[in-house]
């Protein structure tokens, strides 16, 4: 065919031209924003659509299900899983890749981690904390 150009181009040349790093893709460890597991990590198991994924994280505490995307923060993590893996799958998986150790160690998860603490200080903690603070 006569005018038509292949682009020859590295998949990196792109991430780094549009600045995504993160996608959604099997084995994505995600962190649910919205709803009864708000705060908890996932793994997505499967992708439904353009719009819902079906997530699994049996040691967070999150049932099997369908989320939708826009429920979750996709992290830098990814776990080795095949499309539609079982649940004990995603326990091995999840564990031997360390990743709630990992997660703790971030940036994102001290900082809820901060907020969290904040928010469940009594009316003299904040106080003895502004006092320390100022003095």
């Amino acid at each position: 065919v006569t005018g038509v150009q292949t682009c020859a181009l590295p998949i990196s040349y792109f991430q780094a031209y549009n600045g995504f790093t993160r996608f959604v893709e099997v084995g994505r460890v995600a962190y649910i924003n919205y709803g009864p597991d708000f705060g908890k990590l996932c793994t997505i198991v499967d992708i439904i659509d353009g719009k819902r994924v079906l997530v699994d994280g049996p040691s967070t505490g999150v049932k099997r299900q369908q989320i939708t995307v826009a429920r979750l923060y996709l992290t830098d993590f990814v776990v080795p899983l095949k499309r539609g893996a079982k649940t004990t799958e995603v326990d091995e998986a999840f564990k031997a890749g360390e990743v709630e150790n990992k997660w703790n160690e971030t940036a994102w998860a001290k900082k809820l981690a901060a907020r969290a603490k904040k928010a469940s200080m009594c009316d003299f903690c904040r106080f003895k904390a502004r006092f320390a603070k100022k003095h």
